[in-house]
């Protein structure tokens, strides 16, 4: 689970990230130009992707070693849950 320090730091940037998706369907009811909503959505979608990678370096740093120090089972999960997560986010 995140740390009290992540855990803040992302909800954050989530919210600021929900003020862009506010700006982006006022922009659509305006309407504005095609390339003017373009950019916003592919600004919002870059700061989703630096919160996901955020996630995804403290789950690297801290869930996966605390798990494969277990072995076993927990071991082979966590290491499993690590190779769904990239094949996710690496497309």
């Amino acid at each position: 689970m995140l740390d009290d320090v992540h855990q803040r730091e992302l909800v954050n940037r989530l919210k600021r990230i929900e003020g862009q998706l506010g700006g982006i369907r006022r922009m659509i009811e305006e309407p504005r130009l095609c390339i003017d909503i373009l950019q916003q959505l592919a600004a919002a979608q870059a700061a989703l992707r630096r919160v996901s990678r955020s996630i995804i370096s403290f789950h690297v740093s801290s869930c996966v070693p605390d798990g494969v120090s277990h072995g076993g089972a927990e071991q082979r999960k966590r290491l499993a849950e690590l190779v769904d997560i990239f094949d996710r986010f690496s497309h």
